[in-house]
């Protein structure tokens, strides 16, 4: 009979494992719902910001249908400060609800791994004890006992435990699976941070520099419309002077265009997010009206100061520059020019800031730049050139219309700039 009641003391103490450490433990400084309550919070902020960048965007494009006016020009420099700094107001709310997101992550981890440790030490001892009353002699248990009806409910209570046990097994192989996707939830949530943290400092340059060319234009100008005025007709006659410039040597550059050496049509990606067409390339009413030559050698696209521009293709950064440090408001001004795997190149110009470097190798969708209003550019927006296979190239040519200056910039034979609409996907007007 004591063999009997040792195991009866054994099988309790197994059923106190089972109930007192099996369940899942809550300990936690801040619960699941206040973390909620602060990201509801933040999308609230988010979406206030996001209304004041619209209302500053509206502002911009109606002053970009407005006469050019010195007054016209510093209210956009500062529309464009305002909004920048709401944009970057909204990369920190993100940020922070990003962070709230991974703090509340980290708790879930911390939790899930506390019930694995627990649900391991109690099937471990549930098993152990388990075996130990099966090692025993099932006759010599019998022979012992007065009473059958409790050896077997007892052996049905052993059957019911190691269901338990296959129970809480599968459990724990169920937490497991949860603990891992919410570590790779954590790491993705990391990488989001990584890449808001990157956009908020490029902001912080892109805002730093609107300041700046406030204050320049301001110096140059002397506040003075009628200097203002001056200094603008000097350079529109300066960059028309610079196109024909360039013309001219385009024109004398040989090249034998090849039509089965492109690649097929729809190649590349939009370089935006959000696609809406200024002009189109070619001979153009806005290029008639806009260019020298008549023609507009790409496609421009409709982006607000600061927008994220992508590379459309696999390729290698083969140049950067500013063209607005040797000639203002003539040319592309900042710009990047990128070679792809599939022969073809292009160069995105007017840009506010290049964070690629030439020689880094680029893929489909990959930050390159942000979207700007420098050069020779009526408003804010991007300025997309495609060239043929082998046929274009970032050049430095002495100037006659800037005298003494060296302009550096993508240059291409007339023959080999091909109109971007065919590789890229088609076109809706929104």
């Amino acid at each position: 009979m004591k063999l009997y009641h040792d195991y009866k003391k054994q099988f309790n103490i197994v059923l106190l494992f089972i109930l007192v450490f099996l369940p899942v433990f809550f300990i936690l400084a801040q619960t699941a719902e206040e973390v909620q309550t602060k990201i509801s919070q933040k999308n609230s902020d988010i979406d206030k910001l996001e209304q004041e960048i619209k209302s500053y965007q509206t502002q911009l494009d109606e002053l970009s249908k407005q006469k050019s006016s010195l007054n016209g020009s510093i209210k956009a420099l500062d529309l464009t400060r305002k909004k920048l700094v709401a944009d970057i107001g909204v990369t920190g709310k993100k940020i922070e609800k990003t962070n709230l997101k991974i703090t509340g992550l980290s708790k879930d981890i911390n939790t899930k791994q506390s019930s694995i440790s627990n649900n391991i030490e109690a099937i471990g001892e549930g098993i152990k004890q388990a075996n130990e009353f099966e090692n025993e002699s099932i006759v010599e248990s019998i022979l012992s006992s007065e009473d059958f009806s409790l050896i077997w409910n007892d052996i049905d209570n052993t059957i019911r435990l190691r269901e338990k046990i296959r129970g809480q097994i599968t459990e724990l192989k169920q937490v497991k699976g949860e603990l891992e996707d919410t570590r790779k939830e954590t790491i993705d949530a990391k990488n989001e941070l990584l890449s808001l943290k990157s956009k908020l400092a490029d902001q912080k340059k892109i805002v730093e520099q609107n300041a700046k060319e406030k204050n320049k234009l301001l110096t140059q100008t002397k506040n003075s419309e009628a200097n203002y005025q001056k200094i603008l007709k000097e350079r529109l006659a300066q960059k028309d002077a610079i196109e024909k410039e360039l013309r001219d040597y385009e024109s004398q550059l040989t090249y034998i265009l090849d039509p089965s050496k492109l690649p097929n049509a729809g190649v590349f990606s939009w370089p935006l997010d959000y696609i809406y067409i200024t002009q189109l390339f070619g001979k153009t009413i806005d290029a008639k009206r806009l260019y020298a030559s008549g023609s507009h050698g790409g496609v421009d696209f409709r982006a607000p100061v600061g927008t994220p521009v992508k590379a459309m293709a696999s390729g290698v950064v083969a140049g950067v520059g500013d063209t607005d440090t040797q000639c203002p408001g003539v040319s592309f001004g900042k710009f990047i020019f990128i070679q792809y795997d599939n022969g073809l190149s292009s160069a995105y110009g007017h840009l506010s800031l290049v964070r690629a470097n030439v020689g880094d190798r680029v893929t489909r969708s990959t930050v390159v730049a942000y979207s700007g209003n420098t050069g020779y550019s009526t408003g804010p927006h991007l300025h997309v050139s495609i060239y043929a296979p082998n046929a274009a190239q970032v050049k430095s040519l002495p100037s006659k219309s800037c005298p003494g200056r060296i302009l550096t910039q993508p240059i291409a034979p007339i023959n080999a700039y091909l109109d971007p609409m065919y590789f890229l996907p088609p076109y809706k007007k929104p």
